[in-house]
């Protein structure tokens, strides 16, 4: 059995690597062989051979056996140089076979393609032919091989691995130097599970299923392998959210609450509604969890318009009316500065000090309200990400809310908690998050749901029409004195992109639909102050129609606004067209909302047709969930930050309860994972979770 030593030796030393190249693996975090066997595929592609009369799938490779007949070169314009060979391939005749270079490549590129197609070699072809064509005359060569270079085998003849790469590293390089990282160091790989629990849970040994994950012999084969890394991912983040959550527990604030009822008792007889039963129970869990010695950390979900900013405001009252101070932070300008005049009107009467902080603030006033926030002179400060930085500090910072939290990432709210590792932290969001997610994400806290919509608020109608129909319900209630949004999924116009652009249709829509009506432009590129202008123009009723991109996605609260038109409506995800639904009927008249557009796809047609059938959330997110996969649906950082290379939570909930199960087993019998047989569990929860995300202490 190899020394397992071998999985620490730096990556240069490996055959076919040298310093040069170990610089750009490096930007990959691969450092050392281990690093190399343990980066999987970002997926797997069929290169079995193509048989004869079966179409090809528009999205599927062309591989081919064969032998050169004969070759040519032949140029084709002074840039392009095509390499030109006559194949004979078993079962399919002769075929073309077609190589696009340019002349200024690399001499040895072309000599050696040359010589690859010497009468009589046998190559593996990989490329692409017509769509749905039967027989194959004709192949634009992406990658070839020598039948008689072993090395074959890692890129045709079965399932093949995909690999994220850099500039600089090609992936056929980098398939290749994993496939020798793995046949030199796979059997070092150390198993760290119980072999109890291997033979419970039915999976592979560690070194056979990245074997199988690498250069799967079947389908059936990738599964099992796959399935045993993903439980072994979840496992490990199972163990850090609890061991977080177990660490946070015994953290003593030093000062406790008292529920004064200075300030929240006539903030709600000032609400001018009554808050509904599900408001007051998440109030209720909030302020019994905020009155613990231990820290809060607490998810606060609630579907658009369900009212978890009263619910937040209520929690930092309870921190001000105690003499400490609170702090709201949102992920974009425009909800922060929405949320500040919220508070503002909801605050009207009382004597709390509220302030906001984003890079609009104009210097001497940041400088004047940084002083006054370390003086302890303000209650609340609300901001963007801005709060997170070193120059902003509390003299009793005892609690903070994230709302919509899934756009800051796991790490900005790990940043925030060292801010004050004792304060209570509230995270807020509104797109419904499905119990699969919710466990993988937010597994280190505690849950509220408000799972009840005020009485009154107006239902919200759903259409997918032609845009004439759209724009004829925009005018009609502009006639009435309503206001309608127009918002489109991009600002200027893309020559790769068949998409409307908010600039140049703002330009049409004035001069024709929109004649006669205020009209206004906002997007993420206008100056910060800009925005909050027009954004304000709008609130206040002097804008009839508001063109943008989906900047006000999240926040804006119009109770004037009935319409919404969704151009490009194939083109968002269920969650966007779900929040951007919400920004209307938020007063007494029904809302509508109209989803303009022609989807091409499956799950394109599915989205629009889930939207137009149901108004809950919560059915909204577990769709979302199956339709693009946990990537999307967390958001490209936060599935990169949980390190989950191998499970898909769209489909792997049976292996996240087993391995939550485990964790808490492991747990339960070894609560610091310091016995001999965790030994390798511990190892790798604080290279990632300890190190990387400092999120975890298991010194």
């Amino acid at each position: 059995m190899p020394d397992a030593s071998v999985l620490g030796k730096p990556a240069q030393y490996l055959t076919g690597v040298g310093p040069k190249r170990a610089e750009l693996l490096a930007r990959l975090e691969l450092h050392t062989v281990g690093d190399l066997v343990n980066h999987l595929p970002r997926s797997w592609e069929d290169r079995a051979p193509t048989p004869p009369g079966r179409g090809v799938p528009a999205d599927a490779p062309l591989v081919l056996r064969g032998r050169v007949v004969d070759s040519f070169e032949r140029r084709a314009g002074p840039h392009l140089l095509l390499m030109v060979a006559r194949m004979a391939v078993p079962e399919h005749g002769e075929v073309e076979a077609v190589w696009f270079k340019r002349p200024s490549r690399s001499y040895d590129v072309l000599l050696g393609l040359k010589k690859d197609l010497a009468r009589g070699t046998d190559l593996w072809l990989v490329g692409r032919g017509e769509p749905g064509l039967l027989k194959a005359r004709r192949i634009d060569v992406d990658e070839h091989y020598r039948v008689d270079d072993p090395r074959s085998v890692w890129h045709v003849g079965g399932l093949v691995g995909r690999y994220a790469t850099t500039e600089g590293l090609t992936e056929r390089w980098l398939r290749e130097t994993i496939g020798r990282a793995l046949e030199e160091a796979a059997d070092a790989v150390v198993e760290d599970l119980p072999p109890d629990l291997l033979a419970r849970r039915e999976l592979l040994a560690r070194p056979q299923a990245l074997r199988a994950v690498h250069r799967p012999r079947s389908a059936a084969e990738l599964e099992e392998g796959r399935r045993r890394l993903a439980y072994d991912e979840l496992l490990l983040l199972g163990l850090a959210w609890a061991l977080k959550h177990r660490q946070i527990r015994r953290v003593d604030k030093g000062y406790g609450y008292e529920v004064r009822r200075s300030l929240l008792t006539p903030f709600k007889a000032a609400l001018g509604f009554e808050m509904t039963r599900a408001q007051k129970r998440v109030v209720n869990e909030i302020f019994e969890d905020m009155r613990r010695p231990a820290p809060m950390t607490r998810l606060l979900q609630g579907d658009v318009g369900s009212g978890k900013t009263v619910v937040a405001l209520a929690a930092l009252l309870l921190a001000a009316e105690n003499g400490r101070q609170g702090a709201f932070m949102a992920p974009t300008e425009i909800l922060a500065d929405q949320h500040f005049w919220t508070f503002k009107r909801f605050l009207a009467d009382l004597p709390v000090r509220v302030e906001l902080l984003t890079s609009s603030v104009p210097k001497a006033r940041r400088t004047r309200i940084l002083e006054r926030v370390a003086a302890g002179e303000v209650d609340i400060v609300l901001g963007t990400h801005a709060l997170l930085e070193g120059a902003v500090k509390f003299k009793s910072l005892a609690l903070a809310v994230i709302d919509e939290q899934h756009r800051f990432g796991v790490r900005q709210r790990t940043t925030l908690r060292q801010k004050g590792p004792a304060m209570d932290l509230l995270l807020m969001t509104a797109t419904p998050i499905p119990r699969t997610l919710a466990l993988a994400l937010y597994g280190d806290l505690d849950a509220s749901t408000v799972d009840e919509m005020p009485p009154g608020r107006a239902a919200v109608s759903t259409l997918h029409c032609a845009e004439e129909r759209a724009l004829e319900a925009v005018r009609l209630e502009a006639a009435r004195g309503r206001q309608s949004y127009i918002v489109y999924p991009i600002i200027e116009e893309s020559a790769r992109l068949d998409l409307k652009a908010a600039t140049a249709e703002f330009d049409r829509l004035k001069k024709g639909a929109l004649s006669g009506l205020r009209a206004a432009l906002v997007h993420g590129r206008l100056p910060g102050p800009k925005k909050v202008a027009v954004m304000d123009e709008f609130a206040a009723g002097r804008v009839d129609v508001l063109v943008t991109t989906p900047v006000i996605e999240v926040g804006v609260d119009v109770p004037n606004a009935a319409v919404m038109v969704i151009q490009n409506a194939d083109r968002f995800g269920l969650a966007s067209l779900h929040q951007l639904r919400g920004r209307i009927g938020r007063g007494k008249d029904p809302g509508k909302c109209f989803l303009v557009c022609d989807p091409k796809s499956d799950a394109a047609r599915r989205r629009i047709q889930v939207l137009c059938e149901t108004t809950d959330g919560f059915r909204i997110g577990e769709e979302d969930l199956k339709l693009r996969g946990p990537g999307e649906a967390l958001g490209t950082a936060q599935h990169g930050e949980l390190g989950l290379a191998a499970a898909d939570l769209a489909r792997d909930a049976d292996l996240l309860a087993a391995s939550r199960e485990d964790a808490e087993g492991l747990l339960a019998a070894d609560a610091d994972l310091a016995k001999a047989e965790n030994a390798g569990l511990r190892r790798r929860l604080v290279e990632r979770y300890q190190e990387r995300w400092k999120s975890i202490d298991l010194a």
